[in-house]
């Protein structure tokens, strides 16, 4: 998925960040799901 397709830039910091630290994200967006990220719902 290209990393520009989400519109939030707060967004896209989190994403970034997280795959940089190996992270999971806590959220409820149902978009960031879509990026190579490991989400908590």
């Amino acid at each position: 998925m290209n990393f520009f397709s989400h519109r939030d830039p707060f967004d896209r910091i989190l994403i970034a960040q997280s795959q940089l630290e190996k992270m999971p994200l806590m959220t409820s967006d149902s978009q960031i799901g879509k990026y190579d990220v490991d989400v908590i719902w």
